[in-house]
């Protein structure tokens, strides 16, 4: 996911279609139809369905763009607004405020298509492909390389940006190149060293430019049985280790080397504590789950609560791993 502030090659206003019945003193949201797309943006959308927190407030304006075209049309309309532009994918490494966020949200999770070259390991996936499918399909096509990746709850795009990772394996592993569209509307191809890769991040986490597709290069060949065995050994670990029977981003912090944020959150004392109807999990210690009726904002006071806790006691102050989009009232 990131976030950016539109600007140039901008289309004019009379090109644009306004649905004025929606947009009517009924209070259904508006409705704009962008021309020469199947594009609609709709405003005040409520973004918690959006998110595996299924928290946040609504967005000002979001549309779902299903190719390249309706992108282009999506970003050219915020600049001519002069909106910012959030672009969401699976919203798994996400908090949304409760207020909800300003301009223009992008879901890119309908980018879909998927080619295997098995004869070179060449893999080639949009950006809205959810990660987990992608590992079983490789793994019954005797694919080797992203049986660890059985677990993370995104997609393509959002692991890119990322660089999303586990079992000691990620991303940049596996990342040939990436399809980028840039803020003037143009498309690039950046390789594994321009992505700038380092743990959990790359160089997309402070850009303006948005993931269309990936290529990742796999290990062809391999017994699909066996592969698939693998695959199901890190579900299974994955499923008997975290949380994934409440809401959650996912790792909250990022690992503070030689420590694992979960480890120091258990020490500290911190397993089970609640702030409104979030809590941290049982399970493992660097999950904060939604018990049922939290909002964004318990999350946000609970890891900022977290942060203090560790740091009194270890000296170490945690550094988030998950995203937090929109205004939170600071915590006290």
């Amino acid at each position: 996911m990131t976030t950016y502030q539109a600007s140039a090659n901008v289309c004019t206003l009379s090109s644009l279609t306004n649905d004025k019945q929606a947009a009517s003193d009924s209070g259904e949201s508006q409705k704009i139809y962008l021309p020469g797309t199947d594009c609609v943006i709709k405003s005040q959308v409520s973004l918690a369905g959006y998110t595996s927190y299924r928290v946040g407030g609504p967005a000002q304006w979001c549309t779902a763009p299903r190719n390249i075209e309706g992108l282009q049309a999506s970003i050219k309309y915020a600049q001519t607004h002069e909106l910012p532009v959030t672009i969401l994918g699976a919203g798994s490494n996400l908090l949304v405020s409760d207020r909800g966020i300003p301009g223009l949200v992008i879901v890119t999770r309908h980018f879909r298509h998927t080619y295997f070259d098995l004869e070179t390991g060449l893999l080639t996936v949009a950006a809205g492909e959810p990660i987990p499918a992608l590992a079983w399909e490789a793994a019954n096509q005797g694919c080797q390389g992203l049986e660890w990746a059985v677990g993370i709850p995104g997609t393509v795009g959002g692991a890119v940006v990322m660089n999303a990772g586990a079992h000691n394996s990620c991303i940049a592993d596996i990342v040939v190149s990436a399809q980028i569209l840039s803020a003037n509307g143009n498309i690039e191809t950046l390789n594994r060293e321009q992505l700038g890769y380092s743990y959990r991040t790359s160089l997309l986490q402070r850009s303006d430019r948005i993931v269309t597709q990936a290529t990742f290069q796999l290990q062809p060949g391999a017994d699909p049985a066996k592969v698939l065995a693998i695959t199901k050994q890190h579900k299974e670990h994955r499923l008997t280790t975290q949380p994934y029977h409440l809401p959650s981003c996912g790792s909250v912090f990022r690992n503070p080397k030689p420590y694992t944020a979960g480890w120091l959150i258990e020490q500290t004392g911190l397993k089970g504590y609640k702030i409104g109807k979030a809590q941290v999990a049982q399970r493992h210690a660097n999950f904060i789950v939604n018990c049922g009726g939290a909002c964004a904002g318990d999350i946000f006071k609970l890891i900022y609560h977290i942060q203090n806790q560790v740091q009194e006691h270890w000296s170490i102050r945690l550094e988030p791993e998950v995203k937090m989009i929109g205004e939170f009232q600071a915590a006290v």
